[in-house]
């Protein structure tokens, strides 16, 4: 029984660790961008997912990418760039990415000829990746599959770089329900919203490439990571925390109300 009950614990450490952001993250994502729906988009968003919220799919891919329907989106959830390789020249996953999943997706969204149920799962999948897209460590290396591979120590205890940035500086940086963490970080004024939402996916996705270049310089194997690191990198998971929702929130107006206009900068 003993010996059932730590392999059970071990399996669920294993899955844990491929997740982006963890629950929490994604949570506070998808709620930043549910404040941010016009009432168009809000309607439409919610007819398609039955009523229920775009907080309720949130984490719902991490666990759907895991069962054989599904399994084809696993390698959804990141792009991944090695060292020393420009994003325009990193080669192509062709199961997909993160990047190549939010265009198809937006494609299936804005395509009239597509089935309710079709445009109901590129919907549900849509909320997830976007979240993905602004985890650091889901824009790292093959090589180290995104922080994996990269043993480190938080707070004395053994980890590795991945699972630390997708749940541990989070929730060691803010006690907050995902409601709190949205009253706290949505605050940004009409004008640095514009410069949030501009650009393109390629543009938001190189940008968290940089983060990710900034991480793995920063976090050296075997580090111990402490008050120090999470209340240094504490700004910069509230940073992509509120870019990915605002983004999110960007991309459903844009596709759902047909008077919605991008502010300018």
């Amino acid at each position: 029984m003993k010996k059932s009950i730590l392999t059970l614990v071990l399996l669920t450490a294993v899955c844990l660790n491929t997740f982006a952001w963890g629950q929490k993250g994604h949570d506070v994502t998808a709620y930043i961008a549910e404040q941010h729906l016009t009432p168009a988009a809000r309607a439409a968003v919610e007819s398609l997912l039955d009523g229920k919220s775009i907080v309720y799919w949130a984490n719902w891919l991490d666990n759907a990418s895991h069962q054989r329907p599904l399994a084809y989106t696993k390698t959804w959830h990141y792009k991944n760039i090695d060292e020393g390789v420009r994003y325009e020249e990193a080669p192509a996953n062709p199961a997909g990415d993160a990047v190549t999943a939010i265009k198809s997706r937006i494609e299936i969204l804005n395509d009239p000829n597509t089935t309710a149920e079709e445009r109901r799962l590129a919907l549900k999948i849509l909320i997830h990746v976007v979240g993905d897209l602004h985890m650091p460590l889901h824009m790292g290396h093959a090589t180290d599959l995104g922080g994996n591979r990269i043993k480190v120590k938080f707070f004395n205890r053994d980890n590795n770089l991945h699972a630390v940035w997708d749940s541990s500086i989070p929730e060691s940086a803010h006690k907050w329900s995902y409601t709190e963490w949205q009253q706290q970080i949505d605050r940004a004024n009409p004008a640095d919203e514009a410069a949030i939402i501009s650009g393109s996916v390629d543009d938001w996705a190189k940008e968290t490439v940089a983060i990710a270049s900034d991480v793995y310089t920063y976090f050296q194997p075997d580090c111990n990571i402490s008050y120090n690191e999470v209340a240094r990198w504490t700004p910069t998971v509230e940073q992509q925390f509120l870019r990915g929702g605002l983004r999110l929130a960007h991309l459903l107006n844009s596709i759902f109300d047909p008077d919605y206009t991008q502010p300018a900068i």
